[in-house]
């Protein structure tokens, strides 16, 4: 069982890797993933949250899904985003500030999962592998 301060051990040598080489994952199960690092505020905490997630683009907007890694049930992150849609986000070796909105079911949700599977073809099993619909959140850059 992966406890807390390994997981944060793991994330913290990720995030360093991550920024070390402009954006890029050179190594370990994350190789060559777009990612992006969204911090958000906790929904129930208030407290700054962070989340590594693979992102895909729809036009100027950045396009990520809960999928919690296979979970069964939507990642913390969600509710955070749905409470306080004020993030930060650091794609490359940029960081700015984005609104993000929340798709959960519907027409549009549905065509922002398709990006998603379009760009990460890897994510296409996860509807069945998890049993429920994966949330699809549009981060929109707030800061010019």
């Amino acid at each position: 069982m992966t406890t807390k301060t390994s997981a944060n051990a793991w994330e913290d040598a990720l995030i360093a890797e991550w920024r070390a080489n402009d954006g890029h994952v050179t190594s370990g199960p994350l190789a060559g993933h777009p990612l992006l690092l969204m911090t958000s505020t906790g929904a129930r905490s208030g407290e700054p949250r962070r989340a590594i997630l693979t992102y895909a683009r729809d036009g100027d907007a950045y396009l990520v899904a809960g999928t919690a890694g296979g979970s069964q049930t939507d990642p913390a992150w969600v509710r955070n985003v749905e409470a306080n849609p004020q993030v930060t986000l650091e794609v490359g070796n940029t960081s700015f500030a984005a609104t993000a909105g929340v798709h959960l079911d519907g027409a549009e949700r549905d065509r922002l999962w398709d990006i998603q599977v379009r760009t990460n073809p890897w994510f296409g099993e996860y509807p069945a592998k998890v049993g429920r619909t994966i949330p699809m959140v549009r981060l929109t850059r707030t800061d010019g």
